[in-house]
């Protein structure tokens, strides 16, 4: 009768060495497999490497060649600060008469030009000339009377001294030549006053200028002080303008003022020591040298170039770029002709200039056009050089 336990034992024996036999069939399997890839890739990179070499090296990058500036260092800027103002008469006038009275005639019109002392207009003055005749006609009677008296002061005063007549007498005598005397003052004072009133009824140009406006036609019954004619000083205009209080007044002696479009040569005639009101200014009166033919009331530009002490260098706009938070910055180029990045504060801008503040080493130069062609750190050609 066979054995139980040995016919059990021979079937385990079995599969563990069929499995034995399978792992290392696939364990050979897997070493070929990797051995052939290997052997692919040894191949395929000795062949790559081989066609690589057969190719002929490509020549060299050229530098790029740049435009430079030295950067020069400078210990100030200018800045031209324009305040503005407009143009007027260096004198104008309102034309009244001092007296009431019926307007007799008006001599000129809107535009015309006068000359210092012409007559412009005038009153009626009848009354007046009838009132001098009375008073020279009075003061012609009390003269004649003065006269017979001052012969009677001289007769009495020599039938006195011989005894023939009272001291009464002449004193009566002296006292009437002493009231008739006082009575031609006071005529002289009257007729004196009547010919001030007719001189009054007349108006005469202040000054040489040109009629601006006409307010009566001829006519009218006048108040003292009612505006007649409007006349204004048409040579020499003068300029004024609000100046801050910070600006240094040895600065506003000899300026540059625009005038529609023109530049006009000007000198500082007052600076006034009060201060505007309403514009927190200081008002500078200018007078034009060239005395241009312009209209009162043009808007008037002056320019004052006024330093401001402040180390730096004048770049051109076209080499300043953005950086981050709001920096500046310009590519240079060290000693080495590499291309660095610095970064700069700007100062003061005008249309095609900067003045920066930074840091630069010696040697260094800006690259003043075509920055955008170069990256940094990259090699560079001076134009200069070439």
């Amino acid at each position: 009768m066979p054995n139980p336990a040995k016919s059990s034992s021979e079937p385990n024996q079995q599969s563990l060495l069929w499995r034995l036999l399978h792992a290392t069939f696939r364990l050979g399997v897997t070493v070929s497999v990797i051995a052939v890839a290997s052997a692919a890739v040894f191949f395929g990179s000795s062949e790559l490497t081989r066609r690589a070499d057969a190719v002929p090296a490509p020549d060299a990058a050229s530098v790029t060649p740049v435009s430079v500036t030295p950067i020069t260092s400078e210990a100030q800027y200018t800045v031209d600060r324009v305040f503005i103002g407009q143009v007027e008469p260096q004198r104008s006038a309102n034309v009244s008469f001092e007296l009431n009275g019926t307007l007799d005639q008006i001599l000129v019109d809107e535009g015309d030009e006068v000359a210092k002392g012409q007559l412009l207009a005038t009153l009626d003055i009848a009354l007046l000339k009838v009132e001098r005749d009375r008073l020279t006609a009075s003061r012609n009677a009390i003269a004649a009377r003065l006269s017979f008296a001052q012969k009677t002061v001289g007769r009495n005063t020599k039938l006195v001294e011989q005894g023939f007549t009272s001291q009464a007498r002449l004193d009566e005598a002296l006292a009437q030549q002493d009231e008739l005397s006082s009575r031609i003052g006071e005529l002289d004072a009257a007729l004196h006053d009547v010919t001030v009133r007719i001189e009054k009824s007349s108006i005469e140009a202040p000054f040489a200028g040109q009629v601006t406006s006409r307010h009566v036609d001829g006519g009218e019954t006048l108040r003292s002080g009612e505006l007649v004619l409007g006349m204004v000083e048409v040579m020499s205009p003068q300029v004024r303008i609000g100046i801050p209080l910070d600006m240094a007044p040895e600065l506003l002696s000899d300026v540059e003022i625009e005038i529609a479009g023109k530049i006009h040569q000007a000198e500082l005639v007052t600076l006034r020591p009060d201060i505007d009101p309403v514009t927190r200014t200081r008002t500078a009166l200018f007078n034009l040298k060239n005395e241009p033919e312009i209209a009162f009331g043009q808007t008037a530009r002056v320019h004052v170039i006024e330093p401001v002490q402040s180390a730096g260098t004048w770049v051109p706009t076209t080499s300043l770029k953005e950086g981050s938070r709001g920096q500046w910055t310009l590519l240079v180029a060290d000693v080495q002709k590499t291309v660095r990045l610095a970064t700069v504060e700007v100062l003061h801008a005008e249309d095609d200039r900067v003045f920066v503040r930074g840091a630069f080493p010696a040697g260094t130069v800006l690259i003043d056009q075509g920055p955008q062609r170069v990256t940094v750190g990259q090699r560079v050609a001076f134009e200069t050089d070439q």
